[in-house]
């Protein structure tokens, strides 16, 4: 809470009426200009307390129009109604004229740029010049562009220049090692002409506008150019330099919006008319984000976003303090303070704080809460903040007022508490006499101090001492003095000056000093508790004095909290506790930021530990339970301590306030209950235990803030106008006709001395210990600190603080002592709940802490307790929210125990309501009504429900109402119960009509009964038949020999009808048929069968043989198969043979008869492997004839499959290869893993087209190799050595693949034959070997190569290995090339006397031979392809005979 301090300027006697103000960006200098009608107009300068600058006054024989500060430079520019302006310095107040004749009319435009190197002068004639300004703030001659526009120029505003290089970061990437950055910094290397701009650039470019609503862009070389025009004169400009917007308002409050082009083009985009009285009476204000606030001299501000498109409008409060029809003529937004400023015309300042809050889905919206207003004198007309933001500028009808903000101060000590009220009235109570009055001082009020004998007021330079006297204060001494902290302890008063802390008499005389050394700093905080003061400095140090001697002795050392707590900017407040062995300090940040933890300094251990607000837990939770940590963590997250406080008397006891910050922890942890703003947290500190949380309770909204703890209460500062409860202090006032203000100071108990108040020390001092022994958990010690005590209402208390703690167990033994038996059992019954919390708030309701129930049903989301819990307390409607969003499946239990709960109240309408929704409206709402037929009635036609109409229409039969009875029974659609009326009224026509329209089986069985009764057995079969009692109409037909009938409702009827009338055709020895199709139709297929052999009805017989299967009889389905035999319906025989598990006679008569086995029937051959019906063996057998005869049938596959599950693989692989399925083949070869079968498959794969395929060449490979048949390996590597000489020419493929079989008839079994075939395999391989070394030798040794061929074909079995043809035409290429066609066509010669038949172009090339036509004259011939192809082919053969 803050109090605004008024400070009337101190204007000099010839200035009069104020009209125009303006503070300074940064210094705290207000400039006022004000008119005097018999002198003129002058200007001058204030500072903040109101205090005139003698040298900067300024006088003209006319009024002042416009004042603009420089942005930066204590100069003030200063235009006329004549058109003359001057610069105005402050202090020396000197003065610096524009040259003359510049304007001629009344200033009406003053603009500085952005770092006031130039200003904007305008007047009303349309005269614009730009000046400049050297960096002393010296006007620089004559203006750089001086322009007429030839209509009133209106408004101005200065475009933001774009953003520079930011020279600090460059540096730190400069020396960092950024070779961008160093170039940039050196201008030989830059590649940027110029070089970047240092430091931010200015903007000297602007918008400004005339009277006829034109606005013209000056860019930065004074160039002006049209850039839009509106309807009217020009009131406001604002410029978004994020999107690039120009917004506008004219005098009719038209709010344009144009989007700007980098070419200085304008587009429209938004246009809209803003509400309010609009010209001369609004004022205008335009805050950094793009909010829009007007006021008119209306009962409200009117607020546009123009970024969100969003409006409102903020009205005042009567009960602050305004008046009714109160109008606000001004406006004024403090951005860093986010305070809105605004003026009315019973001279109050009415303030609105904006906060911005995010809702449930993350969107972000700004309330405004308006506060206690501030009043001066007059109709306010001007509003402005200054450069400091609590200071507040008020320009009124009869004076300039500055308003200061100062934040209300307040002390409590020795049972006397002062809190101020204005900014020169105190309240004073003492809570030991019970008195409170109110005390008027002289000065303002800046500190106070108050012991039980003295109290001590600051203003800011002088200390005043006032002493209590009865009912009021009077003054015994003051003194000069500009401490900025002030404390007092007995009969001494405690201030600071720079190194030292000044121990003064009332009289203010100094009695000693306590110096501290320039290292410690200069005291900034002083506290007292009990007798000991604690220090701090502005250097973070901290030291604590003993104060119970004459003088004051220090405690220990003065210590430096900079090297124990990082990040640590400043202290912001220090505390002692009543000791002087714990100190507790709340510091600020280096950013500037209130830090989240409060820190306890040990002065005997120096020591240093914390509370972290923000995570909601200690440095170290050692010593508490994890339940108890869960519970801080839970409540206490996301917050910030605000103020501290130590008990006035028990040094272990701690609290301060802790409010709630926005941050993601607080969305986590608070998941079902709202958090709570403020906080009021109480811990145990000692050396032993470190920091202990003792209780968490939410601040009382009522309440302002904590002003003390000072056992057993809290002492709060009341919100104004809400003052304490009656009759806890009395009131004096020096005038008793005049009601004094309220009480400022209330007490609320401590949790652990709720009811114990009053009572003695004995007994405080054993709750005290008992509370911290259960915090430690330490349950002996916190029985031995309460065995002494009797009285009843302190283990009421201490049950009490078992719900805090959740101490069930000390709840036990309180309650035992209380003699609560009803509470006890009640505790007992709730321990089968699983959740602690569940059974702490039954203990919390016993005790009546119902609050802290419903919090602890809450936090364990027990939201069935609770709902029982608000029904119990009478909240019915809490209950009912509750059911509704959390416990549904309670819901409707819920609405009917709120509709009993009304009926009982005599609400019965509201009732019918929650009869309705709990679905019992039907039985409960005509129980309710009994006794009002007339509203019943009323009530079931509203409803027009069936069951209502059903139930009416019974209750007017009873009355005998038949005719209103049928009414109801047919908007029910009740057909029972009209064909009962007709019935009994004897129209049995219209009954008949009614079954035979509905349908209704009820009613047609009614009417089926009556018709009996009058033997009308055809009518009474019928309905019986719609009625679907198909037994009756049977039993009608039997007993009236209606045989025709009979069977079609025996048909429809259920099974034991159908056998019964089965008998009955048997008995009778007619329409036998119709028996056996009853006994078919109701089960009895055997007796069906039966009775179809004995009267050979073969028709029936094949229709009930199709319903047989393997459940039923085997017998009977062999008698059915032989009857089918005989009929020559053999698939039929076959199926019932195998429903009668006769595999192999199914099989036989498969095979006699010749009957495709397809995939469905050799499945139902084959016999599962557990079955009973044949063993093992005999299950293999079968598979394998199933197979063979598979195989007779060509079903190949289908074989193979019946093979494999009889085990017999090789069989399988037979079959499978009968049907040429190579993919099968490999895959059941792989999958079967035997030698013999893996030989097959390879064998299989070498009658298929391997050369062309490298996969079966893999797989035939592979499958020699796991079958180990080395020798057909062997074969089968020669022959694709025979393929690559054959084919390919390529003989090092051929000598590879002849290696490959040598070595497998190496590793084959020895043997004459292998031994044979390996030296015949290595004379080959030796002579491809020989050939290939000829070919590679032809290159670098020619004459060795030809050799090597020559002893070649001197080889008897070289064709075997070696083609001649290939030796041949090795030779004669080899002679074409060298020229020597002689030899070549020699060796041709040679080929073709060797081999008469041999095709040359196979061994020699084209070239060749065209070569050797030529050098002979003759064109050879080649030879017959045909018989090459012949060759190739019986050469092919061969080698299949070789392999197979």
């Amino acid at each position: 809470m803050a109090v605004y301090f008024d400070h009337r300027i101190k204007a000099p006697d010839s200035s009069g009426v104020t009209v125009l103000i303006s503070w300074h960006s940064s210094l705290c200098v207000l400039a006022v200009g004000s008119v005097n009608a018999s002198t003129g107009g002058c200007v001058d300068l204030y500072l903040q307390q109101g205090e005139h600058v003698e040298l900067c006054h300024v006088e003209r024989g006319f009024s002042p129009s416009l004042l603009q500060w420089h942005p930066t430079k204590p100069l003030l520019a200063v235009g006329w109604e004549t058109g003359e302006t001057l610069l105005m310095s402050h202090p020396s107040g000197e003065h610096t004229p524009l040259p003359a004749n510049t304007h001629t009319a009344c200033i009406t435009v003053l603009e500085w740029s952005s770092n006031g190197s130039r200003l904007v002068t305008g007047d009303q004639a349309g005269v614009m010049a730009v000046w400049r300004l050297d960096a002393r703030g010296k006007l620089q001659g004559s203006p750089l562009i001086k322009h007429d526009y030839s209509k009133p120029l209106t408004c101005c505003i200065v475009r933001p220049a774009p953003p520079a290089e930011d020279v600090a970061m460059l540096a730190r990437a400069a020396v960092s090692g950024d070779e961008n950055a160093l170039d940039m910094f050196n201008w030989k290397k830059s590649n940027r002409g110029t070089g970047f701009a240092l430091g931010s650039q200015e903007g000297l470019a602007f918008f400004i506008s005339t009277a006829d609503g034109s606005v013209y862009s000056v860019d930065e070389q004074a160039h002006s150019v049209a850039l839009l025009s509106v309807e009217s004169a020009v009131q406001k400009m604002w410029y978004s330099k994020r999107r690039a917007v120009l917004a506008v308002v004219t005098d009719s409050l038209l709010l344009s919006q144009f989007n700007l082009g980098p070419d200085r083009f304008a587009q429209e985009i938004s246009k809209v008319k803003l509400s309010g009285r609009g010209v001369q009476h609004a004022d205008i204000v335009w805050t950094e984000n793009g909010l829009l606030i007007t006021a008119s001299g209306e009962q409200h501000i009117r607020l546009w976003d123009v970024e969100h498109d969003d409006h409102y409008a903020l009205s005042l409060d009567e009960s602050l303090g305004f008046e009714k029809g109160e109008l606000l003529n001004c406006v004024s937004f403090c951005t860093f303070r986010q305070v809105l400023a605004a003026g009315t015309s019973r001279g109050r300042v009415a303030l609105w704080h904006m906060v911005t809050v995010n809702d449930q889905k993350e969107d972000t919206k700004t309330q405004w809460k308006l506060q206690t207003p501030a009043e001066v004198e007059g109709n306010i007309s001007q509003l402005q903040w200054g450069s400091s933001s609590h200071l507040l500028a008020v320009c009124s009808s009869s004076c300039v007022v500055i308003l200061s903000e100062h934040v209300m101060c307040s002390h409590y000590n020795q049972q006397m508490a002062a809190v101020q009220l204005t900014p020169t009235q105190l309240s004073l109570a003492n809570f030991n006499t019970n008195t409170h009055i109110t005390f008027q001082t002289d000065t303002h009020i800046r500190a106070v101090q108050v012991t039980k004998d003295m109290v001590a007021v600051w203003n800011g330079k002088c200390v005043t001492v006032y002493e209590p006297s009865g009912q009021t204060l009077h003054s015994t001494g003051s003194f000069q003095c500009e401490s900025p902290a002030l404390a007092v302890h007995e009969e001494n008063i405690y201030t600071v000056e720079p190194n030292r802390v000044q121990i003064r008499t009332p009289k203010g005389t100094v009695k000693q000093l306590l110096v501290f050394s320039e290292v410690e700093g200069n005291p900034t905080l002083l506290c007292v508790c009990g007798s000991y003061l604690a220090v701090g400095t502005d250097t973070s140090h901290v030291r604590v004095f003993d104060l119970t001697r004459r003088e004051a002795k220090p405690l220990g050392i003065t210590k430096n909290l900079a090297e124990l707590i990082p990040d640590l900017g400043a202290l912001r407040s220090v505390k002692c506790n009543a000791s002087g062995s714990q100190l507790s300090v709340l510091i600020t940040q280096v950013n500037g930021r209130p830090d989240n933890k409060v820190f306890f300094y040990d002065i005997e251990l120096d020591t240093l530990s914390y509370f972290d607000f923000f995570r909601g837990r200690p440095a170290s939770s050692l010593t508490q339970s994890e339940d108890s940590q869960s519970r801080c963590e839970g409540e206490l997250a996301a917050r910030c301590p605000v103020s501290q406080f130590w008990d006035e008397n028990e040094p272990r006891l701690f609290v301060c306030e802790a409010f709630s910050v926005n941050s993601d922890i607080q969305s986590s942890s608070q998941s079902q209950t709202e958090k709570e703003d403020v906080l009021v947290v109480t811990f145990f500190v000692t050396q032993e235990h470190g920091v202990l949380l003792q209780d968490s309770q939410p601040k009382p909204a009522t309440l302002f803030s904590l002003l003390a703890l000072d056992t057993p209460y809290y002492y709060y500062i009341c919100k104004l106008g809400e003052g304490g409860e009656q009759g806890e202090v009395s009131t004096h006032a020096a005038a008793p006709q005049v009601p004094s203000p309220p009480q400022m100071v209330v007490r609320r108990a401590l949790r652990d001395f709720v009811g114990l108040e009053s009572c003695e020390k004995q007994t405080r001092d054993a709750m005290l210990n008992f509370s911290f022994y259960l915090t430690i958990g330490d349950m002996d010690e916190a029985f031995k600190a309460i065995k002494l005590i009797k009285s009843e209402a302190v283990w009421e208390n201490m049950a009490r603080m078992c719900v805090k703690s959740r101490r069930l167990d000390v709840a036990r033994v309180c309650l035992g002592n209380m003699g609560n038996a009803r509470a006890a059992r009640a505790l007992r019954d709730a321990e089968k709940e699983p959740e602690v919390e569940a059974q702490v708030a039954v203990l919390a309701t016993q005790l009546g802490m119902l609050k802290d129930a419903e919090r602890l049903y809450k936090s364990c989301g027990r939201f069935d307790l609770l709902n029982k819990f608000y029904q119990a307390a009478g909240q019915w409607q809490q209950a009912v929210e509750t059911a509704e969003s959390h416990d549904r499946i309670h819901l409707r239990t819920t609405y009917y125990s709120y509709a009993k709960h009304l009926e009982a109240m005599g609400d019965k309408n509201l009732a019918l309501v929650y009869f309705e929704k709990s679905d019992t409206h039907r039985f409960e709402v005509p129980r309710m009504l009994m006794d009002d037929n007339v509203s019943l009635e009323i009530y079931i036609n509203k409803m027009k429900d069936k069951d209502l109409y059903k139930w009416w229409g019974h209750y007017l039969e009873s009355q005998s109402d038949m005719e209103a009875a049928l009414h109801y029974y047919d908007f029910a659609q009740d057909y029972l119960s009209q064909v009962r009326v007709h019935c009994y009224l004897g129209n049995i026509q219209k009954a008949s009509e009614i079954a035979n329209e509905t349908g209704n089986r009820a009613a047609s069985y009614h009417v089926a009964r009556q018709y009996e009764g009058q033997d009308e057995i055809s009518q009474s079969v019928h309905f019986y038949t719609r009625a679907q009692a198909y037994n009756n109409a049977i039993r009608l037909c039997k007993e009236n020999n209606l045989d025709e009938q009979l069977m079609n409702l025996a048909l429809l009827s259920n099974p034991e009808d159908m056998m019964d009338t089965a008998m009955y055709y048997e008995e009778k020895a007619t329409h036998m048929d119709r028996a056996v199709m009853l006994y078919h139709k109701a089960g009895h297929v055997s007796k069906a069968l039966e009775l179809a052999f004995a009267t050979e009805q073969f028709g029936a017989l094949q229709l009930i043989a199709e319903d047989l299967n393997e459940t039923s009889d085997p017998a009977l389905l062999a008698r059915c198969s032989d009857f089918f035999i005989k009929h020559s319906q053999y698939q039929k025989a076959v199926e019932l043979l195998v429903a009668a598990k006769k595999y192999n006679e199914a099989l036989q008569l498969c095979l006699d008869q010749s009957l495709t086995i397809n995939e469905d029937l050799a499945e139902s051959l084959t016999v599962p492997r557990d079955s009973t019906h044949l063993s093992e063996t005999g299950r293999k057998e079968l598979l394998e004839k199933i197979a063979d005869c598979c195989m007779r049938q060509g079903n190949y596959h289908l074989a193979t499959k019946k093979y494999t599950q009889a085990g017999n693989k090789i069989k399988a692989m037979r079959a499978l290869l009968k049907s040429g399925d190579t993919e099968k083949i490999v895959f059941f070869a792989g999958v079967s893993r035997q030698k013999e079968i893996y030989v097959m498959a390879a064998n299989y794969l070498q009658s298929l087209d391997w050369r062309n395929d490298p996969e079966i060449i893999k797989n035939i490979i592979g499958f020699y190799t796991k079958g180990r048949a080395l020798d057909l390996l062997a074969g089968f590597y020669e022959a694709c050595a025979e393929v690559e000489i054959d084919d390919y020419q390529n003989y090092e493929k051929a000598y590879g693949a002849l290696t490959e079989a040598c070595k497998c008839l190496t590793k084959a079994k020895s043997g004459d034959e292998a031994d044979s075939r390996l030296l015949i395999l290595t004379h080959r391989l030796s002579l491809v070997k020989k050939f290939i070394q000829a070919q590679r030798l032809h290159e670098e040794d020619t004459v060795e190569a030809l050799r090597m061929c020559e002893s070649l074909l001197d080889e008897k079995d070289l064709d075997t290995a070696v083609r001649v043809g290939d030796v041949y035409g090795f030779l004669v290429e080899h002679y074409c090339q060298q020229g020597n066609f002689q030899q070549a066509w020699s060796k041709l010669e040679d080929l073709r006397s060797a081999r008469p038949n041999i095709n040359m172009s196979l061994y020699v090339s084209q070239s060749s031979l065209e070569a050797l036509q030529n050098a002979a004259g003759i064109r050879p011939v080649y030879g017959d392809t045909s018989n090459k192809y012949a060759a190739d082919e019986d050469e092919v053969e061969e080698d299949e005979d070789i392999n197979h």
